[in-house]
């Protein structure tokens, strides 16, 4: 075996009672939205904002995140199997989630959210963007504990053997290039909105979250390998497809966020 590599062989089960499994990436899932409440009670306490109005996001944004995540596995890349079989759908617990697909359920959960509450759309994302951001660093340590959605085979020192499953040379840890390129967007987020007291231009946080996740997600997926067997035959695989669309749109919103600014600053004059 290479001597410049770390074997990786933990177990996903923190620890088990009969048929009761308590695992590694459920713990971790969980704490993305124990923290993820942590700050937004902060920032909603910093602008004066119900909690109960918090307590309400939440449960929006748990049902968008789960059904988000895992209708976009079942639709992106194993859609002829769900297809035919619709019930797999709901059987969670067999795996299969992604996070283009939570994404969008965030996106919609969210305008579900406003109609509801009737918030501002803008306002809302901008904010939410910031635990989300931090959510993907939980998620990605995650799929290290389960030795899963790694990369191809490196020299590089830091390669990690995956032996559980039955892997022999070292692969990129793809989940840790996604998991710290997460958490430090997340750090540059949480500055940014404290730094002003949340007096940032609105849709500013939104579109940084959008440019920077999916680039950083676009480029890592050249050395991840594929997450099913059609894309073997594609350029750019699934994952860099779906990320385009979201970088398209960060632009976007930064562009006409930037410009709402400068309308604002001329009116003021």
């Amino acid at each position: 075996m290479h001597l410049q590599v770390i074997p990786w062989d933990v177990n996903p089960e923190m620890f088990r009672i009969g048929s009761f499994a308590v695992r590694w990436y459920g713990l971790l899932f969980t704490s993305s939205f124990l923290f993820g409440y942590i700050i937004m009670k902060k920032i909603f306490d910093n602008e004066n904002l119900s909690i109960a109005v918090l307590d309400r996001l939440t449960v929006y944004m748990a049902v968008g995140t789960i059904v988000g995540a895992r209708l976009g596995h079942c639709f992106f890349y194993e859609p002829g199997y769900y297809l035919s079989h619709p019930l797999e759908i709901l059987k969670i617990w067999h795996g299969g989630l992604a996070s283009h697909g939570a994404a969008i359920g965030i996106l919609i959960a969210l305008w579900l959210f406003v109609r509801k509450e009737k918030k501002d759309y803008t306002w809302v994302i901008d904010r939410i963007a910031i635990v989300v951001a931090l959510s993907g660093f939980f998620i990605r340590m995650g799929n290290l504990m389960n030795s899963e959605i790694y990369g191809v085979e490196t020299t590089l020192p830091w390669g990690f053997v995956f032996l559980r499953n039955g892997e022999t040379a070292p692969k990129h840890p793809t989940q840790i290039y996604e998991g710290l390129s997460y958490l430090i967007i997340f750090i540059l987020l949480y500055r940014i909105y404290w730094r002003k007291k949340g007096e940032h231009i609105q849709g500013l946080l939104i579109s940084l979250f959008l440019i920077l996740v999916f680039t950083a997600r676009f480029f890592i997926e050249f050395v991840k390998e594929p997450q099913v067997e059609f894309e073997n035959t594609m350029k750019l695989d699934m994952g860099q497809w779906l990320s385009i669309p979201f970088i398209i749109a960060g632009l976007v919103w930064l562009y006409f966020s930037l410009k709402k600014k400068k309308r604002l600053e001329i009116r003021r004059k």
